[in-house]
């Protein structure tokens, strides 16, 4: 039985406290002045000897405990009061350490509880006493009493810390748990649990000591995906974790894993598919309990981009790298072991090759049949720009290479992949046979062909036989004795690849090539014009004969041209380069590999060197190379080579008729043949300086570039949600156009515009000259040219630069007047010079359209026809392709435009001189140049029928006296008027379109003139841009759609495979259908188009398309082919958009036949590429969709559906359990829409949100759709958008006030709030606070519990609180449930 005794008063206490608090002596001696008397220390040391006695034996009543508490405290209080602030912290760390040094439990136990009734009073902070506890060294789980009564006090305390104290105390707490070894005593793990209880109150949802989104992050940063918890803590965290696997579920794409982007399409360079470069993972935001698979490394997606041609810039978007400095080295072991992987797979999967199996054929027979394998060319091009884009600089890397390419299990394969390997390392052979020798010798199994000599080789000696290997070492050396080599012989490319190292044996071979291609310096050969002469070679080296060459044997080829050209240049020859080595360097251009050499060097160091050198014939070659002959430039270089091209107008050597034409058609068509995804990131390079980039005197060439900047706006919907241009990237461009360049836009063609741009150019009109103003001052110039008498005075009077451009004006009335212009007019022409007359014709073209306007018709029509038409063909005072460019961009209204439209009409076709180039160019011509030998020879006989007449010959002849001239022409080796004219022609089309009126005229051109579009150099995305940006005009002109559609489509039928485009179905029904009657397609129509575009991306062999040389191909893929073929059809159905949109959508949203359960996903992802390429009429039906899955019964009932919402919410667990629910099947269709579509589309969800949906969310389960509707894109509206993130984020709360209204019970609270959370502190911050701070404040109080945070709302009323149950807590498994106080305030 324990002894009640009364004890004195614990003035010992104050003692204790006095040497705990001995920070300063000089503190201590003022504290000592009100120290107790000396009896009461002299009884106090009475009562701790009997204490000592009798240990255990005594024990104080509760008054006792009482006293002493409060007697130590008073005393404390006052000391503490007489300390400085920044005392404070070390203070309260002396008590603990001094706590700690105790080894008695009672007296453990009084300290803490006078330390727990301090902070209760408020005399010490509860947060630096919970860290002093927390972070005290002595605080070993060993010392299991003390351990107990710590966590026991801060238990007690920890109520009063605010939410970023509890915070960090948890992540120590987290961390001094960890340190508890796997195996202890079973006779501790009950004191050791006293800090799993605090742990427990921590991560209690409705104590809510803070945001329970910050608790997850301290514990998975200690315990990511794949680690187990602590088994102290056993199931509380795990349990825990799992309750944000909803928040987690909300914050992800369904199926992103099988989400694949059409590499060089619009969406695919946003950050959409960023991964990390070292990892290979999304860059997921928030440490949330993701699914598995998005952990996982991405290898089959970035895999995937891989493996498409052309696709570098894309991986460097994608791993945000760097492309110019990019190495394999330095980047993460996946993306190393993918690389080799696909290179593995590129080869093995290429067709097979196939060796004879006649035992007499020789070695170097079968190394014939190797060089001359097209399909091996085509397959080894990936890899081959693979391995030079990531420089292989580390020849330890080809060890890397060599050793697991030898790991291969069919011999075949190994064969063709060791070919491979000398054909795109190109450095340093005797390096790279060392390293071959230094692979291991390697077995191969499999199927091996009788006729292979090298087939039980290991990969090493096999490829090390291409150098040593006596029998091909006296074949090679053989004919390299044979100084005849013939052009068609294989051995020629043999002996370049297997000598390009060796400078003495490399020269035969090389020689050989290059003097083919250069001419033997003597013969000379005529090129169109006059004064034009050639060196006399005409027949280039073949595609597959460059193909055959090794990456080294090409950079050699082409660094012989590039040198040959300078030394041209420089030496100013007067003869011309040979026809064979412009088309061979034209074709050498296209191979990535030999980048550096190819077209880098062409813009960044061949056409400088020629400007400077002011070798201007070259220079017009090297422009005519960039116009017809090249494929798949970089968008980068092209609008590098523009801004040269406007440089270069502004040089007075370049002011002469044929070289100015070629410059102003070069730069238009740059500007016209931007893709509509390349506008912005290139011209945003120019910001700082946009003059570099537009024309200073060309009106046409800006207004070119105001339409290009329109149609990619357009297209891509940058413009979406926005009415003004201030504060994007354009609006510095449009200024400066304007001040360069000052001009109005018709409204018809204003209306076609994007708002912004329309509501720029309405803000800087720009007054007009009146056409009476232009016709009196042509009649008052025409006075004076007929009242001058003295030569010298005419031509002075009307070539000075300040004098009215109105001299095609006056020619033309001298025409209409006598019939004739004399010499003088031919003089003053030549002086005016080519740079000045364009703003002639420009005047000139108003000037016509106010002569036809007041025509009278009849016979004066006709002649004013038949002057106008002999200004061009016979006098050749201006060519066709500038007077109807000069037509087609001005800005006529009315009636007036119609008269334009109508002139244009007339140049095109009245006369036969276009129509019958056109028809005989399209006739005797293939666009397929890089597989034409005789080129020059149908290019020579075309300009000897039709010669172009660039300076004015035909009006030299006709004037009176004739002037006799003999002009310098430039060579011309690909163009004519035919292939000039195809960029007007696709303006004149678009400007038709825009006036209603014009139709049955542009019907009428298309008829005789589409055979043009033969050699367009994009005739699909051209077409496909067209049906996109006039969508709204062809919406009801259904047979001027097909029409356009059977011009452009048709005029390729003679040199496209059946089946290259449009589907059979869509040509046996929609291309003969009547407007009375037209097509509907049904169902099983639109499920093949998706199937095309699904099996094309799936690889499938055969493809759906014919097969082709990609790299001359408008598409640089498969996929990007069939994705705009497929678009284009869709566009040209005579269905209205919305139809067509719900078609789309039911594929996956109805049962349908043919599409095959296990790949949903991959016809989701087809879906969401096609859709968001169209325009807005086809994707915005998927907004009518998800309101209509909002209003079904699943979730505005209550009864409907009594499961865990997000199990129908999870599309994956539908679709696997064969539970098709409509709203996850919609929820997983609209996440890979928008997972496709661009910032402006989505841009269009907060307006969504705001006018549609939050009317009609009144329930729990509508209000977590949406959640989980946009919560995944808030990432990129984070990245592009931030307005729009704003926006969402404070949608999502008013949506929660609606659902909490209408709903009587919250059962997701915790998902809910864990969700608003992270979007918080990962995207919107305090952005957003002002705005929902009063929402929060009108929720109920369990949700101002949870979301106080946010608001950083600092008191709550617990009787409120109590008003909410508890069970509408998280739906997963809770913690164990642990009493919780009343709620202390918490600070911030």
């Amino acid at each position: 039985m324990f002894l009640n005794i009364q004890l004195d008063p614990p003035w010992h206490s104050f003692e204790l406290f006095q040497c705990v608090l001995s920070l300063d002596p000089r503190e201590i001696s003022t504290s000592l002045c009100n120290s107790p008397p000396p009896e009461a220390l002299e009884s106090n040391e009475k009562t701790e000897v009997i204490e000592e006695a009798f240990p255990g034996m005594f024990m104080d009543t509760p008054e006792d405990e009482r006293t002493k508490l409060i007697s130590c405290l008073g005393a404390f209080r006052q000391f503490w009061s007489s300390l400085s602030q920044d005392s404070h912290e070390q203070c309260i760390q002396w008590i603990v350490r001094f706590v700690h040094s105790q080894h008695s439990p009672k007296r453990i136990s009084f300290l803490y509880d006078c330390l727990a009734m301090a902070v209760e009073t408020g005399l010490l902070p509860p947060r630096m006493v919970c860290e002093s506890l927390i972070n005290s060294d002595t605080l070993e789980w060993e010392r299991t009493q003390l351990w107990a009564l710590t966590f026991t006090l801060i238990r007690k305390i920890i109520g009063g810390v605010d939410y970023k104290g509890v915070r960090d105390l948890l992540k120590v707490m987290l961390e001094k748990i960890s340190t508890i070894p796997n195996t202890v005593s079973s006779a501790v793990v009950q004191q050791l649990l006293a800090a799993k209880e605090v742990v427990a109150y921590i991560l209690e949802r409705n104590a809510c000591l803070l945001p329970a989104y910050f608790a997850v992050t301290e514990i998975r940063k200690l315990y990511p995906e794949g680690k187990l918890p602590h088994w102290l803590l056993g199931n509380l965290v795990s349990d825990f974790v799992d309750t944000f696997r909803p928040t987690a579920r909300i914050n992800s794409i369904c199926g992103r894993c099988s989400l694949l982007p059409v590499v060089n399409n619009s969406g695919a360079m946003c950050n959409s598919w960023k991964l990390d470069p070292t990892t290979l993972r999304f860059p997921l935001k928030g440490l949330l309990p993701y699914d598995k698979d998005l952990f996982e490394p991405q290898t089959a997606l970035l895999r995937y981009v891989l493996e498409q041609p052309y696709s570098r810039d894309m991986v460097c978007n994608m791993l945000g790298l760097n492309k110019q400095t990019l190495n394999i080295a330095q980047q993460g072991t996946n993306l190393r072991k993918l690389t080799l992987s696909v290179t593995e797979d590129r080869n093995a999967n290429s067709a097979q090759f196939v060796y004879k199996s006649n035992q007499e054929q020789s070695t170097s027979k079968q190394l014939s049949l190797f060089f001359y394998d097209r399909y091996f060319c085509e397959a080894a091009c990936v890899p081959c720009q693979l391995f030079t884009q990531i420089q292989l600089q580390d020849w330890s890397l080809h060890l890397t290479l060599l050793t697991s390419l030898t790991s291969t299990s069919s011999a075949a394969q190994c064969w063709r992949t060791s070919w491979w390997i000398l054909w795109c390392m190109p450095w340093n052979g005797l390096r790279l046979k060392r390293s071959l020798m230094m692979v291991e010798p390697v077995s191969f199994c499999g199927s091996i062909s009788p006729a292979s000599s090298f087939s039980l080789c290991s990969f090493s000696l096999r490829v090390f036989l291409i150098w040593s290997c006596h029998s091909i070492k006296r074949f090679l050396q053989q004919s390299l004795r044979n100084k005849s080599l013939q052009m068609n012989d294989y051995k020629i490319a043999l002996l370049c690849n297997a000598y390009s190292t060796n400078s003495e044996c490399f020269t035969l071979p090389m020689g050989v090539l290059v003097e083919t291609i250069y001419g033997n310096g003597n013969m000379r050969i005529p090129l169109p014009g006059t004064n034009c002469m050639a060196s006399g070679s005409i027949t280039p080296l073949p595609m597959n004969l460059l193909d055959s060459l090794t990456v080294h044997a090409k950079m050699s080829l082409i660094h012989s041209i590039a040198t040959r050209v300078i030394k041209l240049a420089h030496a100013k020859s007067s003869v011309a380069l040979a026809p064979a080595l412009v088309e061979t360097y034209s074709r050498l251009l296209v191979y990535m590999e030999i980048e550096s050499l190819g077209i880098k060097g062409f813009i960044s160091q061949l056409l400088p060197t020629v400007f400077r050198s002011h070798a201007w014939g070259i220079l017009h070659t090297l422009l005519e190379m960039f116009s017809y002959r090249m494929h798949h430039i970089q968008p980068h270089y092209r609008v590098q080579l523009l801004s040269h091209l406007h440089s270069l107008a502004a040089v007075p050597q370049t002011n002469q008729n044929q070289l100015h034409l070629c410059v102003e058609s070069t730069a238009l068509r740059l500007i016209t043949a931007l893709g509509s995804s390349e506008v912005q990131p290139q011209f945003t390079r120019f910001l700082s300086d946009p003059k570099t980039v537009l024309s200073a005197e060309s009106e046409e060439l800006n207004r070119a570039l105001i339409l290009t900047l329109a149609r990619a706006t357009h297209v891509t919907d940058f413009f979406t949600g926005s009415d003004s241009i201030q504060g994007t990237w354009c609006k510095d461009i449009l200024q400066t156009i304007m001040s360069f360049t000052p001009h109005n836009w018709a409204s018809h063609t204003l209306s076609s515009f994007p708002a912004p741009l329309q509501a720029f150019f309405k803000q800087n009109n720009v007054p007009q000259e009146s056409r009476f103003n232009l016709k009196k001052n042509v009649e008052e110039e025409y006075r004076k040219w007929k009242s001058m008498t003295t030569e010298s005075d005419i031509i002075t009077h009307f070539s000075v630069q300040r004098s009215p451009p109105l001299f095609l004006c006056l020619l033309w009335k001298m025409l209409l007047d006598t019939d004739h212009i004399n010499q003088i007019g031919y003089r003053v022409l030549e002086r005016i010079g080519a740079r000045a007359l364009v703003a002639h014709v420009r005047t000139f073209a108003d000037f016509l359209v106010y002569e036809f306007s007041t025509s009278a018709g009849g016979q004066q029509l006709n002649k004013c026809i038949e002057i106008l038409n002999d200004m061009v063909w016979k006098y050749n005072i201006v060519t066709l392709d500038r007077l109807i460019l000069c037509l087609a961009m001005r800005s006529h209204e009315g009636n007036e435009a119609q008269v334009c439209y109508f002139i244009i009409q007339l140049l095109l076709l009245k006369p036969n001189d276009f129509r019958n180039r056109v028809s005989d160019f399209v006739k005797e011509n293939s666009p397929e140049h890089w597989l034409q030998n005789d080129w020059h020879t149908k290019h020579m006989n075309y300009h000897k029928k039709y010669p172009e007449k660039l300076y004015f010959e035909g009006l030299a002849e006709q004037v009176n006296p004739p002037v006799q001239i003999q002009p310098q022409y430039l060579p011309i080796y690909f163009g004519n008027v035919c292939l000039r004219f195809l960029p007007v022609f696709d303006i004149v089309i678009h400007r038709f379109l825009e006036l209603l009126p014009v139709s049955k005229s542009l019907e009428t051109l298309l008829d005789h003139l589409g055979g043009l579009y033969k050699f367009h150099d994009r005739p699909v995305t051209y077409l496909y841009n067209t049906l996109h940006y006039y969508e709204g005009h062809l919406r009801e002109r259904t047979n001027l759609k097909r029409k356009l559609v059977h011009a452009i489509i048709g005029s390729l039928k003679d040199n496209r495979p059946l089946g290259w485009c449009l589907s059979d179905t869509y040509l046996k029904f929609a291309m003969n259908a009547r407007e009375e009657n037209p097509w509907i397609p049904d169902d099983t129509y639109y499920c093949k188009l998706i199937g095309r575009l699904v099996d094309t991306m799936a690889g499938k062999s055969p493809g759906p398309f014919p097969n082709c040389d990609w790299r001359f191909n408008e598409f640089p893929n498969p996929a990007a082919h069939a994705l705009h073929v497929t678009c284009v059809e869709l566009m040209a159905l005579a269905v209205p958009g919305k139809d067509v949109g719900n078609a789309l959508l039911d594929v996956v949203l109805k049962s349908q036949p043919l599409v095959p359960r296990e790949n949903i996903t991959a016809w989701m992802n087809a879906i969401g590429l096609i859709i968001t390429a169209l325009p807005e009429p086809y994707w915005i039906v998927l907004h009518d969709r998800i309101v209509s899955v909002i209003n079904s019964p699943s979730l505005t009932s209550e009864t409907d559906w009594v499961g865990y919402p997000f199990q129908l919410f999870d599309f994956t667990a539908c679709h696997q359990s064969y539970s098709e629910m409509s709203c996850s099947y919609t929820l997983a269709l609209a996440h890979a829409v928008w997972h496709h579509s661009s910032i402006g589309q989505l841009s269009l969800i907060p307006k969504f949100l705001t006018e549609v949906l939050i009317p009609i969310v009144k329930t729990e389960f509508q209000l977590l759709y949406v959640y989980h509707l946009v919560g995944p894109f808030l990432q990129r509206f984070q990245q592009e958008r931030t307005r729009c993130m704003i926006e969402i984020g404070v949608a999502f709360y008013e949506m929660l006030l609606n659902a909490d209204r209408y709903s009587s019970h919250l059962n997701y609270m915790d998902p809910i709030c864990d969700f608003l959370y992270h979007v918080k502190y990962m995207f919107t911050g305090d952005s957003v606070k002002d705005q929902v701070e009063k929402i929060i404040c009108n929720l109920r109080p369990a949700l101002k519990l949870r979301l106080r945070f946010i608001t950083h709302i600092t008191k709550m009323e617990p009787a409120a609180v109590a008003q909410q149950p508890l069970s509408s807590g998280s739906p997963a498994q809770q913690p164990s449930q642990v009493p919780v106080n009343v709620a202390l305030p918490v600070t911030q």
